[in-house]
């Protein structure tokens, strides 16, 4: 940075600015907002991690801490609800970030990728994007890029034989907050952990004992910021739960699981998140927004729309209405294992990396009927264009033989780790693959100043040939 001050000052000028049109623009404040705000409040001015149902505090484990800290000390500073305050903190925490995944492409690749990679974050508007939006995206980000910087930087010391407890415990932290933030965050810890595991085979027969060492280490301090939550569960609600519920449901509200189960056998796309899945219980269903693949024959096709008029009389999912979406589940399983157990997922995954990332923006979630304002149209033709350059770019520099990127592996170990769990999710929501996007701007960032160094090479032999 004190060798191109200029550089990263004008980037970093450019992402402000760029966030700050964000902020003005876009500012998002959603329900699950309002419930992080909640238990932030509760907690700041109550000591009771719980939410507020019918005037009472009731404790409950259905959002981890991680967030509602963050927003209770904002809350503390600047005042209850000050969620303005929340997204300018963001906006720096972001563009932290961005420093991090520069300093990541510099472990990994060079200098000059450093800058480029700098470029790419602060200039990506997805990230800049939630960096205003009241929800766990930024921080979780931040997070995840800092747990790849330390795990970089502690592989080159264990490589060279020196210990590096230090940054192993920082990589840990680091995840530890990953987990505390989203229950997703554990796949952070996964990945390095397994990262670390081939590491240990392939050094068989060989000095194991830094891999044993920091393999140890990593675990043991990367799950330790679960325990108080973990005993605050058990003591305050009685039963284990060392992340968060799989469905956000308290202990005494019914899981729908039935439900669930009969939505991931035929849900592929965001649209039917907004428009199916988040209407139970409380909203009526459209069936007229189910695509064909809901149904196998016109039998099937008359039953589940019995079920869809048997809930909306009320829009509320009975035990028994659930049990029966459950049955019509079993039986689209049973007669289509491979379409549920392969197919439907590998479209989820597809729909999350490719679809244009506005769904916090003003676009029409069926952005391609084009029925929407022009304006809002040619928003989500962009940032899908978009999306698809960052992607096909980190993907190009994975196909080059040597890659020129150290660690790809772990990169790539930890890309198809979380894409193979978010095919399990029965809501694909192209957010869930932000905390991807370091390694993504990584990759691109090395695919470029590879490019462009032969270009620039090329272009000075022929000017000394010329001259």
């Amino acid at each position: 940075m004190r060798e191109h001050r200029r550089f990263f000052l004008a980037s970093v000028l450019a992402g402000l600015i760029l966030r700050v049109l964000f902020l003005v623009y876009f500012p998002a404040v959603t329900d699950d907002s309002r419930i992080y705000a909640d238990f932030a409040n509760n907690w700041l001015q109550h000591g009771i991690y719980g939410l507020t149902e019918s005037g009472q505090i009731v404790p409950t484990d259905t959002r981890l801490p991680g967030y509602p800290a963050f927003l209770a000390a904002i809350f503390a500073l600047f005042g209850p609800g000050n969620f303005k305050a929340v997204m300018l903190a963001q906006i720096v925490a972001d563009l932290g970030t961005c420093l991090i995944v520069a300093d990541l492409a510099r472990r990994t690749v060079s200098g000059r990728t450093a800058r480029i990679a700098f470029v790419l974050a602060a200039l990506c508007p997805f990230l800049a994007n939630y960096a205003t939006a009241a929800l766990t995206e930024t921080l979780e980000v931040f997070f995840t890029a800092l747990a790849l910087d330390c795990a970089v930087a502690a592989l080159d010391r264990m490589n060279r034989g020196q210990p590096g407890a230090k940054l192993w415990a920082a990589t840990s932290a680091a995840v530890g907050a990953c987990m505390l933030l989203r229950p997703d965050g554990g796949i952070l810890l996964a990945g390095i952990g397994l990262y670390l595991i081939v590491q240990l085979w392939l050094r068989r027969g060989r000095a194991i004992a830094p891999v044993v060492m920091a393999a140890t280490l990593f675990a043991a301090l990367g799950l330790a910021p679960l325990v108080p939550w973990t005993i605050r569960n058990f003591r305050t609600l009685h039963h284990f739960q060392p992340l968060a519920p799989r469905y956000a449901n308290a202990s005494d509200e019914l899981a729908l699981h039935g439900f669930q189960r009969w939505v991931k056998t035929w849900i592929v796309d965001y649209a039917s998140v907004e428009e199916i899945y988040w209407s139970v219980p409380g909203d009526k269903l459209d069936a007229a927004k189910l695509p064909n693949r809901t149904f196998d024959s016109s039998e099937q096709q008359e039953r589940t729309l019995a079920l869809i008029s048997n809930y909306n009389q009320s829009q509320e999912m009975t035990p028994e209405l659930d049990v029966c979406f459950g049955e019509l589940a079993a039986e689209r399983i049973h007669a289509h294992p491979l379409r549920y157990y392969l197919g439907l997922p590998a479209l989820r995954i597809a729909d999350m990396w490719l679809r244009p990332r506005t769904e916090i923006l003003p676009p029409d979630v069926r952005w391609w009927e084009f029925n929407d304002d022009p304006k809002a149209s040619v928003m989500a033709v962009g940032f899908g264009l978009l999306n698809l350059i960052y992607l096909g770019t980190a993907l190009l520099a994975l196909t080059r033989r040597p890659t020129g990127i150290r660690y790809a592996g772990l990169f790539v170990l930890f890309l198809l780790l979380r894409s193979a769990f978010l095919g399990t999710l029965e809501n694909p929501e192209t957010r869930y693959t932000l905390e991807c996007f370091p390694v993504v701007i990584v990759l691109a960032a090395g695919c470029l100043a590879s490019a462009t160094e032969h270009w620039w090479l090329d272009s000075t032999i022929l000017k000394s040939q010329l001259l």
